[in-house]
């Protein structure tokens, strides 16, 4: 096999438009969903019968299961399926709302898990095949007026995972990208905002000066990048994009060490032990 078939949601803008580029650019074929599939016109017209233009809402399982079976029907395999369409939602926790709630949970979390469980099927017949799953910074940390965004990300995180650990044995493998700050629209136009309770504004502007300090990367680097994780041997179960994240994760990892390690006579506690008695 000379070439690689992708699936990738989310592809009209911002990384599943550049990801969906770099694959085509090297002649791979590649599967582009998009709620509009019109945004996508001029790959189908510069690209011809590489791309399969296919209008998709993730969050219609049976339309994922029916996306997921035009592509393989079109193309005859699926080597790389990436997890992208989702959306940011900014609010805190006292102001979001049922829906708001439901909304973030069902793009970021069942959608990629409707994704994922369609395509594992064909991929387990295979012997083959790389699930891709966009999380973030996001995924492995938190930050105020965030809430529900970092909750469909941790999640994401849990059940991939998981996952990897299910699939290995079938030639499948399973990859968290957590990008950090990128200029796409994530948290402009594709955005959510929940209606403000002004007690918050404190939490909501120190995140936005937070913000503000940040080097936003550039969505088009992340092509090359991309294409290294598809083509490793043993691709990663995690990796960051940007280079803000391992920095913030090995503070934020050695914090949770400390405090565990702090109040761990409570845990023995609530073991009932007491590892000084045990020692001696």
């Amino acid at each position: 096999m000379t070439h690689k078939v992708w699936f990738i949601t989310g592809s009209s803008k911002g990384f599943g438009r550049v990801w969906a580029e770099a694959a085509l650019a090297r002649g791979d074929r590649v599967a582009a969903t998009a709620r509009n599939v019109g945004t996508l016109a001029d790959l189908v017209d510069q690209y011809g019968d590489h791309i399969a233009a296919i209008e998709l809402n993730v969050t219609d399982k049976k339309a994922v299961d029916a996306a997921i079976a035009q592509a393989h029907s079109r193309f005859g395999r699926l080597d790389v399926v990436i997890n992208n369409a989702g959306y940011g939602h900014f609010g805190a926790i006292e102001e979001v709302s049922e829906q708001e709630a439901r909304d973030q949970i069902e793009t970021n979390v069942f959608g990629a898990l409707w994704v994922t469980q369609a395509a594992l099927p064909i991929m387990r017949a295979q012997r083959s095949g790389h699930i891709i799953q966009i999380s973030s910074i996001g995924g492995v940390n938190a930050f105020a007026s965030l809430g529900l965004y970092h909750a469909s990300k941790w999640a994401l995180e849990g059940f991939s995972q998981a996952l990897s650990l299910e699939v290995a044995e079938f030639g499948i493998h399973v990859t968290l990208v957590e990008p950090g700050g990128f200029s796409t629209d994530w948290a402009g136009p594709s955005a959510k905002v929940s209606k403000p309770i002004a007690a918050y504004e404190p939490a909501r502007a120190a995140m936005a000066e937070r913000r503000k300090r940040s080097v936003a990367g550039d969505p088009a680097a992340t092509g090359p990048a991309m294409l290294a994780i598809v083509d490793a041997a043993e691709p990663p179960l995690r990796v960051f994009f940007g280079d803000g994240g391992l920095p913030m994760i090995r503070q934020e990892y050695a914090n949770r060490i400390a405090l565990w390690e702090k109040w761990d006579h409570v845990s023995d506690m609530a073991q009932g032990t007491n590892k000084n008695r045990k020692a001696a």
